[in-house]
């Protein structure tokens, strides 16, 4: 398929994948039972929050939204990992690879914005405790929340419409999923406005969100170590979910960066695997187990709705 633009071509073919055999269902349990997990927890924090009044503050709201994203990641890859596992043909069609490629890359956007904002609530809370509920209000929380997500979309939205009408001189794909590196390295043109674009939207996607996280712990430490041993405990109680959340998801990316742009051939196929989807797996996995251990709100709540549950369910049965 040489020359040929990425509207004319029919499909991808995904070269990553390799023979598994029998394993394969042993493989799609496996990815099955992880993304059933990953639905179950963050759906159930998401109805714990959304159902409880109490936990209608700042900090649950951007968890809540936080939730939602690692739902929609998930989905971005989990149902595709699985039909691509029992299949014995690795390939993807057009208009679906750059919805793949859509879905992953706005929610790694997200994620990242959604850290950012969190880090600035946090900072507000701990540095400005008698502020913090004239400068959080429901309608800067919105605000932040739709700034969030609209700024991801149109970000991708303007990379698809550059990358889509590259031509292309093959359709082989060295990934487990749709990479939007690997499509434009296929491109027998020039490709110089969209490698700008792609570095620009780097800065956007990393340098933005950097700097208010830099920034809010910077005088959330400041606070800390002028602080009394009160303020200190909640500054780590509150924080300590969000850093490993964040250091987390930051390594993830960079596994991922590493193993799509440089040769890696001499690591053994297993561990390439494991770096390509370490973002979209264990982060998703890991936010809901975090933050539903730590919060102590969300602790209570939990254990009051399973409490109540149970206690219904038995005046059912006498």
């Amino acid at each position: 398929m040489l020359n040929s633009t990425a509207s004319t071509l029919s499909h991808f073919i995904l070269e990553a994948y390799f023979h598994i055999g029998n394993f394969r269902y042993l493989y799609f349990l496996i990815t099955a039972l992880v993304y059933f997990v990953i639905i179950i927890a963050n759906s159930s924090l998401i109805v714990v929050i959304c159902m409880n009044r109490s936990l209608h503050e700042p900090m649950y709201l951007f968890l809540c939204s936080l939730f939602v994203n690692e739902l929609y990641g998930s989905t971005g890859l989990f149902p595709f990992l699985l039909v691509q596992i029992l299949s014995d043909i690795h390939t993807v069609s057009v208009p679906f690879c750059f919805l793949q490629i859509f879905c992953v890359y706005t929610y790694g956007s997200v994620e990242f914005l959604n850290l950012a904002v969190m880090s600035y609530d946090r900072y507000l809370a701990i540095c400005y405790p008698l502020q913090y509920n004239t400068c959080m209000t429901s309608n800067h929380i919105a605000v932040f929340i739709i700034v969030i997500w609209l700024y991801s979309f149109v970000k991708f939205l303007i990379t698809l419409s550059l990358n889509i009408r590259l031509p292309l001189c093959g359709n082989i794909i060295n990934s487990l999923y749709c990479h939007n590196y690997l499509v434009v390295k296929l491109a027998c043109s020039d490709t110089e406005v969209n490698n700008i674009y792609g570095l620009f939207g780097v800065v956007l996607t990393i340098l933005v969100p950097l700097l208010p996280i830099l920034f809010s712990y910077m005088k959330i430490l400041k606070v800390c170590f002028s602080g009394s041993k009160q303020t200190r405990q909640k500054a780590v109680s509150t924080c300590t979910p969000h850093l490993v959340s964040l250091l987390n998801f930051s390594f993830g990316c960079c596994f991922e960066i590493l193993q799509s742009r440089f040769n890696m051939t001499s690591v053994p196929s297993m561990l390439r695997i494991i770096l390509s989807l370490y973002f979209l797996i264990i982060q998703p996995l890991l936010t809901p187990v975090m933050y539903g251990l730590q919060m102590s709100k969300i602790r209570q709540t939990c254990k009051h709705l399973f409490c109540y549950k149970m206690l219904t369910d038995h005046k059912d049965t006498v």
